[in-house]
């Protein structure tokens, strides 16, 4: 059940798609003063090096963030689009500016563009990671409060729905080691959609040979469409077969779901998403999906 650790996956092309929509989404959410409650069900351990023997051996981030890097730097980077702009600007700014050897998760992500009147709760049960979360987050310097609870998110998010601040985001990624974790993704969305109907939900999920994994967007769009709320569902495929290894191991690739996604989202994701296939495609059959209802 704890086999996963994200420490040997940090900053490849999932991680690209799943923080660059991330970062746009919170770009938008914190243009209104009002304060914002992010919640993240499955945290890990907050922050990555990618100069690290995990990330060095499974070598992804080399056919995530530093391809894009390498692209950028190979074809100018005047004609970024803007989404993907956002997403490496965080990470600079992470960085100090310097090289990007450090990669934050999703919470630390939440820290650093988050505000003073906003919160992160970050939940995370794996027996290391949980230790090192719960570190990494009282060493972090935000603007915003950060929190951590060792507990399955997926039964964490519900005491924390609605927000007081009635302004929110729930991040959901789990690793989907389990088959059940995308039958608790479906049932922690509808949930969500009960309790805080007016909330973002972005979902990130592995394209797997599984018939779960086919099957989670047209769950996602029918617990959206039953609930009345707009959603947007972006994917992006790096080489041939979803599933299949490539040169530094891993999957082919991922998606990311949004239920009540931002008005501009849909216009951003239209202008990275062929940009990313072009800048960490693998071979001929690298593409993109993108559809969106209601927005």
């Amino acid at each position: 059940m704890f086999s996963y650790r994200h420490a040997f996956h940090a900053g490849n092309h999932a991680d690209v798609l799943k923080h660059a929509t991330l970062v746009a989404v919170l770009q938008h959410l914190t243009i209104k003063d009002g304060a914002l409650s992010v919640v993240d069900t499955h945290a890990g351990a907050g922050a990555y090096r990618l100069d690290s023997p995990s990330a060095t051996t499974s070598a992804e981030a080399d056919e995530g963030i530093h391809a894009l890097l390498a692209y950028i730097k190979d074809n100018g980077k005047q004609d970024v689009p803007a989404l993907l702009k956002g997403y490496i600007a965080m990470l600079r700014e992470f960085n100090g500016g310097k090289d990007f050897s450090a990669y934050p998760g999703s919470p630390l992500i939440a820290g650093q563009l988050l505000r003073t009147q906003d919160r992160v709760m970050a939940f995370e049960v794996h027996p290391t990671d949980h230790r090192v979360l719960r570190s990494t987050l009282a060493g972090t310097k935000s603007r915003a409060h950060l929190q951590m609870d060792r507990k399955n998110g997926f039964e964490g998010v519900r005491a924390l729905l609605p927000p007081v601040s009635r302004r929110g985001l729930i991040v959901c990624d789990p690793s989907y080691e389990l088959k059940t974790d995308y039958a608790d993704v479906i049932d922690m969305t509808n949930d969500a959609l009960k309790r805080f109907a007016t909330g973002t939900i972005l979902i990130w999920y592995p394209l797997v040979g599984r018939a779960e994994a086919h099957d989670l967007p047209r769950k996602l769009k029918n617990a959206a469409g039953k609930a009345g709320k707009s959603w947007l569902h972006a994917s992006l495929q790096v080489r041939a077969g979803a599933a299949n290894q490539g040169t530094g191991g891993g999957l082919g690739a991922s998606g990311v779901f949004v239920i009540n996604p931002p008005h501009t989202l849909k216009a951003q994701m239209s202008d990275a998403l062929p940009y990313l296939v072009s800048a960490l495609g693998q071979d001929q059959h690298a593409a993109f999906k993108l559809e969106a209802h209601g927005n």
